[in-house]
């Protein structure tokens, strides 16, 4: 099988591992990719949004599968566009990754199927005023959102009315997310822990991965401004079984059969968001791609083959297929730039890669990283993004996948190297 990943973060590359796992694959290549992901996969220069070029490509080499990783090229329709060559592709259409791509169209489509989220309103760039006396009669906390993709960064949780008076303001009359926020969503502040779950669609059937948590906010106890996600760790103590019975009840089948019953049957991977509140688990956001980096935690738990569960997603027959996941957990800590999520520098060598990639049961996921000179005959690799790597632990539990990936990020380093040192805090708590 020859097989295309669109994409060059730290998600992508924990794809490329899963696949390459696999005796039944024998050509992985990945756009444009990083500079880890060259170990294992062939690069091809072509940006992800680049859609015709990466058509051309998937048709020149004979891929099997063409695999997306982030969100923006599927929001353009780069799934519509390949299975009108007649190219397979793992991904939802244009029509169906509006989901992720207008928080409006979301939370619209929850309240036509009775799915449960947080109550809300929506406002566009005229409504401003309206708007803003929304939010004084609604009081503090609350939460306004960027209702496009905004790279994580588009909701902002607000303690008080001020702040969300200037986050308004920036979002609305200083367009600081362009296109992306020209329609706000304003919710109700929720209260609960968070939790990820994926289900896996060919638009009639779909499997479960093991539940995941990410860690958003860039500072240690969750606070500070929310990133596109500082660690993450599966499955996840307060998703219990029973839990996830209610959350198949009530989120992920009323979502599928709601998409096919509008026209927009949904096929890849979808991502549900939670919270789970005393009144039982809401829906926080939909992802219409891999979170990450719950990626990066919940696909090395994978036993399954993974090309052969892909490839039945991208062709519509899932029907009778187990996904099955290994024992024991996965954790996974990001190392960001020093700045990030604002302004910060790249460039910088990354020391102790080969050290940290050798202990046990750890894979480094590269996200932001660049070949950098060539050094003695060694190729040094440094920092091109503010989330720069990914190092993933596997144990026996939470507590052992932990301790191996904080060990081996003890070997890493590169200047203004940030990171959080609590990551999996909330699932070591007695329950």
């Amino acid at each position: 099988m020859r097989i295309l990943v669109v994409g060059g973060g730290g998600r992508e590359h924990a794809i490329v591992h899963s696949l390459s796992r696999s005796g039944g694959v024998h050509k992985i290549f990945v756009a444009p990719g990083n500079a880890g992901i060259r170990e294992t996969a062939s690069i091809v220069p072509v940006r992800a949004d680049d859609i015709e070029n990466l058509v051309r490509f998937a048709r020149t080499e004979q891929i099997d599968l063409t695999i997306v990783g982030p969100e923006q090229p599927l929001v353009l329709g780069i799934a519509d566009r390949f299975e009108q060559e007649g190219l397979a592709i793992m991904g939802p259409s244009a029509a169906a990754a509006r989901l992720e791509g207008s928080k409006a169209f979301a939370k619209a489509f929850m309240q036509r199927h009775d799915i449960p989220t947080a109550r809300h309103r929506t406002f566009g760039a005229g409504d401003y005023d309206e708007a803003v006396a929304h939010v004084r009669a609604c009081g503090a906390p609350i939460v306004v959102k960027a209702s496009g993709l905004a790279a994580g960064k588009g909701a902002v949780v607000c303690a008080t009315v001020e702040e969300a008076l200037e986050t308004l303001a920036f979002m609305l009359r200083e367009r600081a997310f362009g296109a992306a926020g020209q329609e706000v969503v304003i919710e109700e502040y929720m209260t609960g822990e968070e939790a990820s779950v994926f289900a896996l669609s060919d638009g009639k059937e779909y499997v479960l991965f093991a539940p995941a948590q990410d860690h958003k906010r860039i500072g240690e106890g969750d606070v500070g401004p929310n990133t596109g996600g500082m660690g993450a760790y599966a499955p996840v103590p307060i998703v219990t079984d029973d839990m996830l019975d209610v959350v198949c009840n009530r989120v992920v089948a009323p979502t599928l059969h709601g998409m096919a019953a509008e026209g927009y049957p949904y096929r890849g991977v979808l991502y549900c968001g939670l919270m789970i509140t005393e009144e039982g688990p809401k829906v926080v956001e939909y992802n219409c791609r891999f979170g990450d980096p719950e990626a990066q935690a919940v696909l090395p738990l994978l036993a399954d083959d993974v090309p052969d569960l892909f490839e039945a997603t991208a062709r519509g027959a899932l029907s009778g297929s187990v996904l099955s996941m290994r024992s024991g957990a996965a954790a996974c800590v990001v190392l960001a730039s020093g700045g990030y999520p604002g302004r910060y520098e790249t460039g910088f060598p990354i020391e102790g890669l080969e050290q940290a990639a050798a202990h046990r049961d750890v894979m480094v996921f590269h996200a932001g990283t660049a070949p950098g000179q060539q050094d003695s005959g060694r190729s040094e690799t440094v920092t091109s993004g503010g989330r720069v790597l990914g190092v993933t632990g596997l144990g026996r539990d939470l507590r052992e996948a932990l301790d191996r990936a904080y060990e081996a990020v003890g070997h890493i380093s590169f200047e203004h190297m940030q990171f959080r040192r609590d990551i999996g805090k909330k699932g070591l708590r007695p329950s």
